[in-house]
């Protein structure tokens, strides 16, 4: 829970510097834990209005909630995703591989997954040191 803190309080926005695997993965794990909790929420908050409301007015509502959800993670998953790819050497701009169908998800999932960098590289000093 604290890899997710950290990325969504200190991290909002950050896409210099480098993240360990860890943050990475942890991040993933409690967004798309907490994901499926909001979806839940909303859906149920949807059927609720919809029976007081009227037909349809919920599940708008209820929409509008999750794409304000949504929203609110899109950088820091974006910032969190290039940090990672720094980590392994490579420039951020390699996210924009996420374009090709299929093959560009598989190749970023694969910078996610090895390890990054020992040493310094041009984006700061390893954070496993830090640690």
């Amino acid at each position: 829970m604290e890899w997710y803190l950290k990325v969504m309080r200190d991290n909002y926005s950050n896409f210099s510097g480098r993240a360990r695997r860890q943050e990475y993965w942890m991040f993933s794990l409690f967004y798309f834990i907490f994901t499926i909790a909001a979806f839940i929420i909303v859906a149920l908050i949807g059927g609720l209005l919809s029976v007081a409301a009227g037909e349809t007015v919920g599940y708008v509502i209820a929409g509008l909630l999750f794409i304000v959800w949504f929203l609110a993670h899109f950088i820091p998953s974006l910032a969190v995703t290039i940090r990672r790819i720094h980590d392994t050497g490579n420039s951020g701009w390699l996210y924009l591989l996420v374009l090709i169908p299929y093959l560009g998800s598989l190749i970023i999932f694969i910078f996610t997954v090895i390890d990054g960098q020992k040493k310094i590289n041009k984006w700061g000093p390893d954070p496993k040191l830090d640690a």
